[in-house]
């Protein structure tokens, strides 16, 4: 398929990435390590999301979409520094905001036909799912070893009351 290129593909690729994580951190309880990793890589990927829409556009034009991505630039930036000065509400609503943006956005770019994603849909519904299932592993993954990750080693005060690290195998 000629129209599919690396820069859309890795905007798919990204979108999925996000979409997958959300839920995660929206509703997981414990707010720790794995939390803020998870975030740091959600805000990147969102931030490369809608910055690579820019350079994604129909017969030269830019869409609502386009606005929808220069607003969530925003909305994530407030999140996130939100999250870095402790104002938990903020960042909450930031960025659940944004989450409900790019499943907007999601739902459009899926449910509209002519788009990319439903000839692909189409066309070669394997390579679509390949890609779905690549993305969700990758999350899994991703997932699991952070949570190992938090119990692999605990720091241990040695003789000398430095801190060393032990692993537990």
């Amino acid at each position: 398929m000629e129209h599919w290129n690396v820069l859309l593909v890795s905007h798919v690729i990204a979108a999925l990435f996000v979409l997958v994580i959300g839920p995660f951190q929206i509703f997981r309880s414990r707010r720790d390590r794995i939390h803020r990793t998870m975030g740091y890589l959600w805000v990147a990927a969102m931030y490369y999301v809608c910055v690579s829409s820019f350079w994604i556009v129909t017969a030269g034009h830019f869409t609502w979409l386009h606005g929808l991505s220069a607003f969530t630039i925003v909305t994530v930036s407030l999140g996130l520094v939100s999250a870095i000065r402790r104002n938990i509400p903020s960042h909450l609503g930031n960025m659940i905001g944004s989450y409900i943006g790019i499943a907007v956005a999601f739902v459009f770019a899926v449910a509209v036909p002519g788009r990319s994603i439903p000839r692909l849909l189409a066309e070669d519904p394997g390579t679509a799912a390949y890609v779905a299932a690549l993305v969700v592993l990758s999350v899994v993954v991703m997932i699991v070893s952070l949570k190992r990750g938090g119990r692999a080693g605990k720091a241990a005060p040695s003789k000398d009351g430095t801190l060393s690290h032990s692993l537990r195998v």
